[in-house]
């Protein structure tokens, strides 16, 4: 973490500069640049995401009083840790979080069928796939962590609870390009207060963008006329979160049960070392009915999981939550405002995410990491349009991009949620629907990658290239997320991962991997590709990068070099490479790093970089992966910006 910048500063390093404290906080300002409806997981990330930028006027509205205490989500896959990385808080997640290491499948006894025994286990997530683990952890600390970030903020940004959306008007007339400092505001949100100082009155707020985070009942999406579309599996599960006294022996493990007769189980324990989340098998419903006609207690959930764990004993002690749900994989057409027939020809203003636009099965661990990635996917982009960074093009990649990864998941919870309903295939309950138990682990472990949410890939785009020089990094495929490795910094010699060096501040990385001659030296790749980007007129850095920023506001250069940290010095590097910031002209020293080959971890190796050539990777503000490059292909990098970027005033 980097502070000092601008002068010595005392306490907190994470509790910023107010830029200006909110005027009547309570109030709605009538104009406002974003505003987010829903202060669940994807509203809370996005106004994370904007808080960064106080120049960007950002409110966040909620039809709740106040924050929840409780929340229905609870796993965190590994790709969502690193975005939490980004966010600078994965560390208390990580230290309240619940890990989860294996996973234990249970099926009939073949000698007592009315009995379950343990047939495999699995190591949860691969070895490798992300230095974080997959974790569990009450959503509503998740948003408490969002909330800190947003408080401490240079723009202090705080949620408007109690506001109900009445209406939402686009008017197509304004859709033309809103930065900064421009008039138009094309969407109007009227919003009516609940709480019992202000009942009934209503405020009128004129937004730049908004973006409806409101759930699967949407407001937001019903003002755009759009539906999620679908069908339900007609399967009733129960879900609670219970302190039990039991003699299970995998009640701390993540436990898939199939019983013979009673139905199914998913165990998933809880942070704190006592509480467990039972999502319980349930009848199957009739055609068209719904699980709330059926008055389901929490008693009968008890008497369930009770009969689904025999011989087991469950003594339920405490029940903290419980919920009855039927299964829907649902999906949204589209996630912003513009018809299919006019994507191009006008910019989208409004737009949806997570349960908005798509809903599922909760047993796959996906709804909340999902919605959280759409608002990452998208947070950077609005902010880059209204800067007058980039072009509003960049805004169809949201729908395009988002709402493939939404299809995905829907067709993997599908086959996902029938295989775990399903009876043991050539059991006396195999009515010809039954799986092997086996085949329903082979399935999970095949999985794994696409739960652990590191499986995602964007497709070749506007601003995800085709993969032309893809052999040059074999390990960072493009339209992925950066795949981290450790390295050691030059200057400190500093181990860390390199990873961790992309924060949620809108600015894309230029990874330059060091080609094998002596990186320093002039004729080298890498000082070539420094000397382009500080003096060609058609570098990215002197287009986009405007006057008076920081050289690294816009694009954050780091290098990475073969050769061990004590064979190299910072000071035989070009300028670029060590920068000069701030208003005392500080050096930033942290862009250089080595392989870790102390402890045999060469990120050349681990990931597939040609040693001979070297290569560039580009980094997108959202962690993914959005080109490789040759360092000297100087010409194909400037024509990657020049498809979306705008040049500085």
């Amino acid at each position: 973490m980097q502070f000092h910048l601008n002068g010595f500063q005392t306490g907190d390093p994470t509790i910023h500069e107010p830029v200006s404290e909110l005027a009547n906080a309570d109030q709605l300002p009538k104009e406002v640049d974003v505003l987010i409806v829903g202060c669940g997981p994807a509203g809370l990330t996005l106004a994370a995401q904007l808080s960064a930028f106080p120049e960007i006027r950002t409110r966040i509205v909620e039809q709740k009083d106040g924050p929840i205490k409780l929340g229905q989500a609870d796993g965190i896959a590994c790709r969502t840790m690193e975005m939490f990385n980004a966010f600078g808080f994965v560390e208390k997640v990580m230290k309240e979080a619940c890990w989860i290491n294996e996973t234990v499948f249970w099926k009939p006894d073949e000698d007592n069928r009315k009995n379950i025994m343990r047939h495999g286990r699995i190591q949860d997530t691969e070895d490798g796939l992300s230095e974080f683990p997959h974790t569990v952890l009450n959503q509503a600390r998740i948003h408490d962590f969002y909330l800190e970030l947003m408080r401490n903020s240079a723009s202090r940004l705080k949620p408007n609870y109690s506001r109900r959306v009445v209406d939402v008007v686009v008017d197509p007339a304004q859709a033309d390009a809103v930065t900064l400092g421009a008039e138009a505001y094309p969407v109007t949100v009227k919003l009516e207060r609940t709480d019992d100082a202000h009942k009934g009155s209503v405020e009128t707020v004129r937004a730049r963008y908004v973006v409806g985070c409101d759930g699967a009942r949407s407001a937001v999406r019903q003002s755009l006329g759009r539906a999620l579309q679908g069908d339900s599996a007609n399967q009733a599960w129960g879900v609670m979160d219970v302190l039990a006294v039991t003699d299970f022996p995998d009640i701390r493990m993540k436990a898939a049960i199939h019983s013979a007769n009673e139905g199914n189980i998913l165990i998933i324990p809880r942070e704190g070392g006592y509480l467990t989340r039972l999502y319980i098998e349930l009848d199957k419903l009739k055609e068209d009915e719904r699980v709330a006609s059926r008055n389901i207690t929490s008693n009968q959930l008890v008497t369930a999981a009770q009969r689904i764990l025999h011989p087991y004993i469950l003594d339920v002690k405490e029940i903290a939550w419980w919920s009855v749900y039927d299964i829907g994989q649902r999906l949204c057409d589209k996630f912003d405002d513009v018809p299919l027939e006019e994507v191009g020809s006008r910019a989208p203003h409004l737009f949806i995410a997570g349960d908005a636009c798509h809903t599922h099965s909760p047993k796959a661990g996906q709804g909340m990491n999902v919605s959280m990635r759409d608002t990452f996917n998208l947070g950077w982009k609005i902010a880059s349009v209204l800067q007058g960074k980039a072009s509003p093009a960049l805004l169809d990649t949201y729908t395009t991009e988002r709402q493939t990864v939404a299809k995905e998941l829907i067709d993997f919870d599908r086959t996902f949620a029938k295989m775990f309903s399903a009876p043991p295939k050539g059991s006396p309950e195999d009515k010809g629907d039954g799986v092997d138990p086996k085949e329903f682990q082979k399935y999970f472990v095949k999985q794994g990658r696409f739960t652990a949410g590191t499986a995602i890939q964007y497709y070749p785009s506007l601003i995800s290239a085709e993969p032309t020089h893809q052999h040059l990094a074999k390990g960072l495929e493009i339209g992925m997320r950066f795949h981290s490795a450790p390295v050691v910094r030059l200057s400190d010699a500093k181990p860390m991962h390199l990873g961790h060096t992309v924060k949620a501040d809108g600015r894309w990385r230029l990874f330059a991997f060091a080609d094998a001659s002596d990186p320093a030296a002039p004729e080298s790749g890498l000082s070539g590709l420094c000397r382009f980007l500080s003096d060609s007129p058609d570098s990215p850095v002197r287009k986009y990068t405007p006057p008076g920023d920081a050289v690294d506001s816009i694009f954050d250069l780091r290098a990475i070099c073969q050769q061990g940290f004590r064979e190299l010095s910072l000071d035989a590097f070009p300028q670029l490479l060590w920068p000069r910031k701030g208003r005392y002209g500080l050096h930033d020293y942290e862009k250089v790093f080595c392989p870790d080959l102390k402890n045999k971890r060469d990120i050349f190796d681990m990931r597939g970089i040609d040693r001979e050539q070297g290569c560039l990777v580009i980094v997108r503000p959202d962690q993914h992966i959005a080109n490789v490059l040759p360092l000297e292909a100087h010409e194909e990098l400037a024509a990657y910006f020049a498809r979306f970027m705008l040049e500085a005033g």
